[in-house]
């Protein structure tokens, strides 16, 4: 793998003086207590330290702060709501860190193509409710849109609960605004559906992690908003009735499934123990599913229809049980049972987490022999399973065993993941579905991808940042740089 760039203390100095020099007050950040929200960790997993950050207002700033990093060699951390769970915001002494929150604006809601522009750090939520204001949908939603920034999502290529109809944010972004590591701007902001002028570039930078560039500012795809949304919770037997029922589903209603959530007992029980979920059954089952329908089109028949779908389930021994929201209140409890997972698998002890995909069709399989081989290796452990099944990424997760001491646990982290990581590949899966590498999987991702993948991965590296400048040490993993 190449050297990581090194910053010697003088440099560092001269660089801050210059960035001083060259942006506004309140763009270039050095008080401890400014920055400490910016070196936050989500999960508590790294130490980021850095005692330096630029928080550019505009493009141009943004430019001139890179500009200036790259003529002094000093390497750059490009972040957005900090709220990522991999480590791929964390920036050490040495280091600049470039918050984007203060690019905030959405530039422009056009209804008649069905596009939003925005820059990198508006927050997903707000752009969700100005799209909501002009009748239309972004449907990218996830747990931590309140504060996320769209630049973090597009620079993870973030899924979340609507992938299965949407897509993830790859495929909801037309165009993008992107400063390159040398300071240069590309303009791609074409808010076109179709064009074949060249490479595709903007694909370069969706998913990259900040590794080549940082994106400033993205044309988004919207949809029609709803006009009917049609939610259930089911108890389920088995992950292979959970498809069955999704397959039922897509089928009857002409695909009009927006999500299709799985979750174990075992993950709904600490919700309701842990953070105020409120169980809707009058029995508990093996496995739960958060299933919602929409349609754009008012006067429709969508209840109706989801009424056929789950007395299908029931007579095909697909469900065992079922409720559906009758308002908006009941809607958000139910989602509550799947969204609050998280939080409650912290408060509920240790956990080793993992962001499994595999085709849809393998999804049982591989439930069952990977918690078969991890109880195999650990008695006691808590499989905690649950995610967006609909398009096939899994968060598999385990608590610890009851009376089992937290590090100690977690002091197994490695090994349940060499347990793991093969199980998925055997499905033709990946170990990193949408919450990316960041610094979490960087040391191990190179040995479960193909050596061509990794050696094209580090030849796309060198081509865009061949000082090896931005966000090192994360996201492409262990190789050797091709030039």
């Amino acid at each position: 793998m190449t050297a990581l760039p090194q910053t010697d203390p003088q440099t560092f100095e001269t660089l801050k003086d210059a960035l001083r020099a060259a942006l506004p007050e309140a763009a270039v950040i050095t008080d401890p207590d400014r920055l400490a929200a910016l070196l936050a960790e989500e999960r508590d997993l790294f130490e980021s330290n850095a005692t330096l950050a630029v928080a550019p207002a505009t493009t141009e700033e943004l430019s001139i702060a890179a500009r200036l990093c790259h003529a002094h060699g000093v390497p750059m951390v490009p972040q957005g709501g900090n709220t990522g769970l991999v480590g791929g915001a964390v920036a050490k002494g040495g280091e600049v860190l470039v918050s984007m929150t203060r690019m905030n604006r959405i530039r422009a809601v056009d209804p008649i193509n069905y596009t939003m522009t925005v820059e990198a750090g508006a927050i997903l939520a707000d752009i969700q409710n100005a799209a909501a204001a002009e009748g239309c949908l972004f449907p990218l939603s996830l747990g931590a849109e309140g504060s996320c920034t769209i630049g973090g999502n597009i620079a993870s290529n973030a899924g979340g609960i609507g992938v299965l109809k949407y897509g993830n944010a790859r495929e909801l972004t037309l165009g993008l605004e992107v400063v390159l590591p040398d300071g240069r701007i590309w303009n791609g902001m074409r808010p076109l559906l179709k064009d074949n002028s060249g490479f595709a570039l903007k694909h370069l930078f969706i998913g990259s992690e900040g590794s080549v560039g940082f994106v400033t500012a993205a044309v988004l795809k919207l949809f029609p908003a709803p006009a009917e949304v049609q939610t259930a919770f089911c108890a389920l037997p088995s992950p292979e009735a959970a498809l069955g029922l999704l397959s039922l589903a897509r089928r009857l209603s002409g695909d009009q499934v927006t999500a299709f959530e799985l979750l174990s007992d075992f993950a709904c029980g600490i919700v309701c123990d842990h953070a105020g979920g409120v169980f809707p059954l009058s029995e508990r089952a093996p496995w739960y599913a958060v299933v919602e329908l929409s349609t754009s089109r008012k006067g429709s028949d969508l209840r109706e229809v989801f009424e056929t779908i789950l007395e299908q389930g029931f007579e095909n021994g697909l469900i065992e049980d079922a409720v559906v929201a009758e308002t908006l209140d009941q809607r958000d409890r139910l989602w509550a049972l799947r969204e609050r997972t998280p939080e409650a698998q912290k408060r509920a002890g240790g956990s080793i987490k993992h962001d499994i995909s595999v085709p849809v069709s393998d999804i049982p399989a591989f439930i069952a022999k990977a918690t078969q081989a991890v109880e195999d290796y650990m008695p006691g452990i808590h499989p905690c399973a649950f995610g967006h099944v609909g398009d096939g990424n899994v968060h598999f997760n385990f608590t610890q065993p009851d009376g089992m001491d937290k590090q100690d646990f977690l002091a197994h982290w490695d090994p349940i993941n060499e347990i793991v990581y093969p199980i998925a590949l055997s499905f033709n899966g990946s170990i990193s579905a949408e919450h990316g590498v960041g610094l979490l999987k960087a040391d191990e991702i190179s040995a479960y991808r193909p050596e061509i993948e990794t050696e094209l991965n580090h030849r796309l590296k060198a081509a865009l940042d061949p000082a090896g400048l931005m966000n090192p040490g994360k996201f492409i993993g262990k190789g050797k740089a091709q030039s």
